[in-house]
């Protein structure tokens, strides 16, 4: 091909089409966000299996803490994993966090007291909050500019089947293997340790993190694969000159005036979003198991309900490139709010399924487009420590939500409909912020 201008790195990955690259960088990364999810979710029915264990019998107090301490661990995790990725690299976090993970999770499963269970959920957490807003990071960096927000909500697609797995793990294993099933399930929780060391092996490096740190051949070695991959070869009057490293920006620059706003209006959404998300979820199959009171059903009724979610990602990633990013999000949180009410007051099976299924849905959808958005509102230098920090606010409010269901549900008489209402509360909050979002739509990330 010729051309008389040159073009940057960032534009010759921006006009690729989506290649056999794009899909192996998306595999790969969705696999880790799969046994993200995986993980997330089985600790909702382990500390249901562990309730029931005589040789822990936890109250309803100490299962609220092995819920949220996982989320202080996420907590600290992306606002460590954020800012370290801006420094060392979105691949180099990505491996160590899923490692980190893995290994906390056969500690966990090896506990024989509540102070070690919390304790290894505390780095367990460490780790999956590390990797989740790097792994978006990398994600929406390499994707072309018409297909950036559609790639990052397939990327979040994949926690719904991470989700699923657990969600049968826990119907199918701990009820079938007695005393021992949540360690066996915990053990499942492992394989990130394994998967750590084949990430490593294929995935790129980001390249605006590459050019930042003055690694030009590195940089154009990653830009030659992709386009290679398009079935294009660029010649050297297309190219740029190397990129010059970017200046050093700290942190405190998210609260400067020009980003100022949008870090706050992100963070209030992502805090929404966590509360409302974690606290029902997290409790979902104990309480749905008080309301009918069988256990066994009622894990699966949560199997169903965890179907759902990917009919939601799905939408989401259609709309989120149709109708635009902002009007996307709103759409799912309008809908969250709704059907998180309307769950509030489901009584029958047949409610509880139909609303637990559309709420289902529509938590995810918005979870999707959360994540796309998120990267875009930031510029490189700023991109993982912007996402990174939104998300280290959106665990400290998921480290409340299961903490603040056994009061909901003591002042409810042990109702659900008290929970679920602030729930949708919050969903509705998150909803009035979104209007104050830019469109990032078919935009450049910036340097």
């Amino acid at each position: 091909m010729s051309h008389s201008t040159q073009l940057t790195q960032i534009e010759r990955l921006e006009r690729l089409s989506f290649n056999a690259m794009h899909k192996k960088l998306l595999i790969a990364c969705g696999i880790g966000w799969a046994l993200d999810a995986m993980d997330v979710g089985l600790v909702s029915y382990v500390v249901a299996a562990i309730a029931a264990d005589k040789h822990f019998a936890l109250t309803m107090q100490e299962k609220s803490w092995v819920l949220s301490i996982g989320f202080v661990g996420m907590a600290i995790g992306a606002a460590l994993g954020g800012a370290l990725a801006d420094r060392y690299g979105r691949k180099t976090m990505i491996t160590y966090s899923l490692a980190l993970f893995g290994c906390a999770n056969i500690a966990m499963a090896l506990s024989w007291n509540l102070p070690m269970l919390l304790v290894s959920r505390l780095v367990i957490g460490l780790g999956l909050g590390a990797e989740l807003p790097v792994a978006s990071t990398l994600v929406s960096e390499y994707a072309p500019r018409k297909l950036r927000g559609r790639l990052t909500v397939l990327l979040e697609s994949f926690w719904a089947v991470g989700w699923i797995i657990a969600a049968l793990i826990g119907a199918i294993i701990i009820p079938a293997t007695g005393d021992w099933g949540w360690r066996i399930a915990l053990c499942f929780g492992a394989i990130p340790v394994v998967y750590a060391v084949i990430l490593r092996m294929h995935i790129p490096e980001s390249v605006r993190f590459l050019q930042a740190k003055g690694k030009a051949e590195q940089a154009e070695q990653a830009v030659t694969e992709f386009e290679l991959a398009s079935g294009i070869h660029t010649d050297e009057a297309v190219k740029s000159s190397a990129s010059d490293p970017l200046p050093k920006v700290h942190i405190r620059a998210l609260f400067g005036n020009r980003l100022a706003l949008r870090t706050v209006v992100i963070t209030v959404i992502w805090i929404m979003i966590n509360f409302a998300y974690y606290g029902a979820f997290s409790w979902l199959p104990s309480l749905l198991a008080d309301q009918f009171g069988n256990l066994h059903h009622t894990l699966w009724y949560t199997v169903v309900m965890s179907l759902a979610q990917l009919p939601g990602y799905l939408l989401a990633a259609w709309l989120v490139e149709k109708i635009g990013r902002k009007p996307t999000m709103i759409t799912f949180l309008v809908a969250a709010t709704i059907f998180t009410l309307a769950f509030a007051h489901a009584q029958s099976v047949a409610q509880v399924l139909c609303f637990g299924m559309l709420m289902s849905a529509a938590h995810l959808g918005a979870w999707g487009v959360l994540y796309a958005i998120t990267p875009e509102l930031f510029p490189t230098r700023l991109r993982a420590a912007g996402a990174g920090f939104a998300a280290s606010m959106g665990r400290i409010a998921a480290i409340c939500a299961p903490l603040s269901v056994p009061v909901l549900l003591g002042m409810a008489n042990g109702g659900k409909s008290l929970t679920f209402i602030c729930f949708a509360l919050a969903f509705a909050l998150a909803t009035c912020a979104s209007f104050l979002l830019p469109e990032m739509a078919n935009s450049e990330l910036t340097e």
